[in-house]
């Protein structure tokens, strides 16, 4: 009996002694580093987590842009997104500019850091202009793009010598969209896959070399292999951010939807609903439908790239 009761009694305090020293680590760490990263958990939840939160709720409400006279609804507002052709057309619009943009902007970064790495003379030459335009402000290469997109006087149609309204024309407007954002937004990939270049080893060319592998092989068989990471983490930036376009196509249509509403983003249709027609409940409720389909890819990205280790492991 004095033996359970001993050790009936020295459990609660070892627990208590573990669950003291525990809290005293986390106290020291704290104290190390805590207070560095105090300031940015601050700021992200003043202006990310409430935000999100606030507009999660106004979701369920009708809410107009002014806050008053607001009552909660419920799931009316994403019952009548899921039937609102407007919707879907601008959803359809964003899908469309992310299948033209991703595949093309993959193929153009990986030849781009391919000559800037191999090129041997003005290396630096190469670097900056592929990566420059990606430092210019959206509403810089909107405009940029409307000049050079007028049928007149517009340099695009002056150097392919065409009369083409790039601009006022549904077959080509969200194509004008495309190659601005291509020149505009490619610079970062290439960074990307140039810095990833650089950490191949060179061990592995000189084998193949002396094994025989032409150029195009070593490409095939070291380049391309040694990048799959990589070209992962690219595809799936890119399709981030082109689901979420709006600046350049914007600013190119001069704050339009562009001819017959061929260029209008799910994200402009958000706005407009919040900032045009005043009923912010209903956008908030489309602005998070747009959170759970970008959600779902990276997820979806996630589980790939976790599926695909797992494999190599084995």
């Amino acid at each position: 009996m004095s033996t359970l009761a001993q050790a009936g009694t020295a459990l609660p305090a070892r627990t208590a002694t573990a669950a003291d020293s525990a809290r005293a680590r986390w106290g020291r760490r704290f104290q190390h580093g805590g207070w560095f990263v105090a300031p940015f958990f601050v700021l992200y939840g003043l202006f990310v987590l409430v935000p999100v939160v606030r507009g999660l709720y106004l979701s369920f409400t009708d809410a107009n842009i002014s806050g008053d006279d607001s009552g909660f609804v419920g799931l009316a507002n994403y019952r009548e997104a899921l039937h609102d052709d407007l919707v879907w057309d601008s959803l359809k619009h964003s899908v469309q500019f992310t299948v033209y943009v991703v595949p093309v902007i993959v193929v153009m970064a990986l030849l781009m850091a391919l000559i800037a790495h191999h090129t041997v003379h003005f290396k630096w030459l190469w670097r900056l202009c592929f990566f420059a335009p990606f430092l210019l402000p959206s509403a810089v290469v909107g405009n940029l793009w409307w000049w050079l997109f007028q049928p007149t006087n517009g340099m695009v149609n002056h150097v392919l010598g065409w009369d083409t309204p790039w601009l006022t024309q549904k077959s080509t407007a969200m194509l004008a969209v495309v190659i601005a954002t291509l020149w505009w937004t490619v610079g970062f990939s290439f960074l990307l896959y140039l810095a990833a270049l650089q950490n191949i080893p060179q061990h592995l060319y000189e084998a193949a070399e002396l094994d025989g592998a032409n150029a195009w092989q070593r490409l095939l068989h070291i380049t391309v292999p040694n990048l799959r990471n990589i070209t992962g983490l690219v595809i799936a930036l890119q399709v981030l951010a082109s689901l979420q376009v709006f600046d350049q196509a914007v600013v190119m249509y001069q704050f339009g939807p562009g001819p017959e509403e061929s260029t209008r983003t799910f994200v402009q249709y958000t706005l407009e609903e919040g900032f045009t027609s005043y009923r912010v409940g209903y956008a908030s409720a489309i602005s998070f439908i747009l959170f759970l389909i970008i959600a779902a890819v990276a997820l979806g990205r996630m589980w790939l790239l976790r599926g695909r280790e797992e494999a190599a492991t084995r």
